[in-house]
């Protein structure tokens, strides 16, 4: 376990990856967006998007927690167990401040009415239906599921190359586009939204939260035979 945390004390060497530069981002994009909000003439409730930035860059985290420190673990003689729990411990952490950020806001939005413009960045009503906690983990899932997803790439890029990692995500579009088509061909596409609507914000993040273990797990596979 200490060597594990040494490779979170590893990952956090450049503090800037993992805090800062997502921090820097969410503070970006919340000021632009209230600036935005202040310019609309409208006093319904406004949403904006530009919270989704910091959490999309928690997919270029995951790749780069692989490239540019795996190499220098195998260096220090960390083994790969090791570093795959200490990258993934590390992302959690990070998910989870990022999270925590998120429902702060989202309670300071609800008591000054969307800062006095009935404006909302971090509050978004249907992920918090079952309770602040849901949104929570909502939050910390999607940062997770990004970062995962970010890191099952670079494992498979370290493993065989560009040319492996396009034929697999050409072939993940493929069954995408095939799964799409046979939807359609049954008319089924009501029956999908149906069940989406039925699951909630909350079965929705439990799904996604077996995503990430589908990932995690394909991703320490792939790690093992990955080229340093």
């Amino acid at each position: 376990m200490s060597r594990t945390l040494n490779v979170v004390r590893l990952q956090l060497v450049n503090r800037q990856t993992y805090i800062w530069v997502p921090l820097l981002i969410l503070a970006g994009s919340w000021v632009l967006t209230l600036v935005v909000f202040s310019m609309i003439p409208y006093d319904g409730a406004k949403y904006g998007g530009g919270a989704q930035a910091p959490l999309w860059y928690f997919m270029f985290v995951g790749v780069q927690a692989l490239t540019l420190s795996f190499p220098f673990s195998q260096a220090l003689s960390v083994t790969r167990r090791e570093f795959y729990l200490g990258t993934l411990l590390t992302a959690a952490l990070t998910s989870g401040i990022l999270a925590s950020i998120f429902v702060i806001g989202g309670f300071a939005e609800q008591a000054t009415n969307g800062y006095g413009m009935n404006g909302y960045f971090f509050y978004l009503g249907w992920l918090w239906e079952a309770g602040w906690w849901a949104a929570w983990l909502a939050y910390f899932a999607i940062a997770m599921l990004l970062f995962v997803a970010g890191f099952w790439g670079a494992t498979i890029y370290k493993r065989g190359g560009p040319l492996v990692l396009t034929i697999v995500l050409v072939g993940l579009g493929a069954v995408l586009v095939a799964l799409m088509w046979l939807t359609g061909l049954a008319d089924a596409w009501a029956r999908v939204f149906s069940w989406i609507g039925a699951q909630g914000a909350l079965g929705l993040t439990l799904w996604g939260m077996l995503l990430i273990a589908v990932l995690a797990a394909s991703s320490f596979l792939t790690l093992r035979r990955a080229i340093p």
